[in-house]
């Protein structure tokens, strides 16, 4: 079984990626108990991503969520199964 990913490695990816000056990432797995995708520990299943980023001034919030989820691809791959997103743009 692949090892979970947790809301720290998560963190740390669109650190690198996409450059926030505003981020969080909050594991809310444990809400989801019992639910599909839900691995059975209690984390590293759901997550709550709030982001600001200049990678998304000009972009759709189509086109940031594909931003966030491409950065988190092989986490995906990995057991991550939902990701709530809250991406903004930094205020002028």
């Amino acid at each position: 079984m692949k090892q979970a990913p947790t809301a720290a490695q998560l963190q740390q990816r669109l650190q690198q990626v996409l450059q926030p000056n505003q981020l969080e990432v909050l594991d809310e797995s444990h809400q989801h108990h019992g639910h599909a995708g839900a691995n059975g520990t209690g984390f590293g299943t759901h997550f709550r991503v709030r982001i600001t980023a200049g990678a998304f001034v000009g972009k759709s919030a189509v086109a940031r969520h594909r931003l966030v989820y491409d950065a988190l691809q092989d986490f995906i791959d990995q057991g991550l199964h939902a990701l709530a997103i809250e991406a903004r743009t930094p205020q002028a």
